[in-house]
């Protein structure tokens, strides 16, 4: 049986609303839409979804309420509130220079390294006790979810594995022993296994 990794798509960006609390835009919201109607989301018997809103709407949408989302702080973005908001260019400068520098914080950032052992670890966690015949859904951000993935690949902490831009992919990896499967694919275009 598998695992998805999926991101938020698109949200409405707002810099005077605290980033945890953005929700999807009119975008997001259609894509993961066209998602939910894909025949892999009723394979779904799990949804576990970071607290922040636009990744609980996504979850919720995906599961079209049939299914509870849990819920796990330790799910969310790396933190990144010492900076607060930061224009789209400075963003993209600040996440590069996140993921080429994995032991060190940017400007009071959650450092990469701590960020994917907390990804990790919960994670880990939630499928300690998951049913490993049910396909499960994490529903996160694209920081942690590229720090999960370069951890289940064996990889080093590199920016060149995140997703493609505007979110709202999604990456497979076998619960037996969590191989990756799936790389990151747009959400709406991935047709399951």
């Amino acid at each position: 049986m598998y695992a998805l990794y999926i991101t938020h798509p698109q949200v409405q960006i707002d810099p005077v609303v605290p980033v945890p609390d953005w929700g999807l835009s009119e975008r997001g919201r259609e894509r993961a839409l066209l998602a939910a109607s894909s025949g892999w989301v009723k394979e779904i018997g799990r949804f576990a979804a970071s607290t922040e809103r636009k990744a609980i709407e996504t979850a919720e949408i995906l599961s079209a309420r049939r299914l509870p989302v849990e819920t796990d702080h330790a799910m969310g973005e790396n933190d990144r509130s010492a900076t607060g908001f930061l224009p789209p260019d400075a963003f993209e400068d600040a996440a590069n220079w996140f993921f080429a520098h994995p032991q060190e914080s940017f400007k009071g950032w959650e450092r990469a390294v701590d960020a994917q052992a907390r990804i990790v670890a919960t994670v880990e966690r939630v499928l300690a006790g998951h049913d490993p015949k049910t396909p499960i859904a994490f529903v996160g951000h694209g920081g942690v979810g590229t720090l999960l993935k370069c951890h289940l690949l064996d990889k080093p902490i590199a920016r060149d594995g995140d997703q493609p831009a505007g979110g709202g992919n999604l990456f497979a990896f076998r619960l037996a022993d969590r191989a990756v499967t799936c790389d990151w694919t747009a959400m709406e275009s991935w047709k399951g296994f």
